[in-house]
């Protein structure tokens, strides 16, 4: 079964998926890697779910908007960052 997150982020495709991290949905937006940037929600998941309560992301008019890009995985490319800005907001468009 597929996992998506509010973000448009595919949980169950991920390395960490489900013996690290179980996904945001599971986790209430708290995955594996909020712990390694010491912050305790991931700011998607709380603007998304805790203070809109929408089911995703896709249901903002602002999508995407400056917390996707302020949210940069270090190891990635300025363009893999970009792409995958992208490749979520094309999975948030098919829910």
């Amino acid at each position: 079964m597929e996992i998506i997150s509010c973000c448009g982020t595919v949980c169950s495709d991920c390395d960490s998926f489900p013996n690290e991290c179980a996904g945001c949905p599971a986790s209430s937006g708290k995955p594996y890697w909020t712990k390694h940037v010491g912050i305790e929600t991931c700011p998607i998941y709380a603007c998304c779910v805790n203070e809109n309560e929408y089911d995703h992301c896709g249901s903002c008019s602002k999508l995407p908007c400056s917390k996707y890009s302020d949210l940069v995985d270090p190891s990635m490319t300025d363009e893999e960052h970009e792409q995958s800005i992208q490749d979520r907001v094309n999975v948030l468009n098919k829910l």
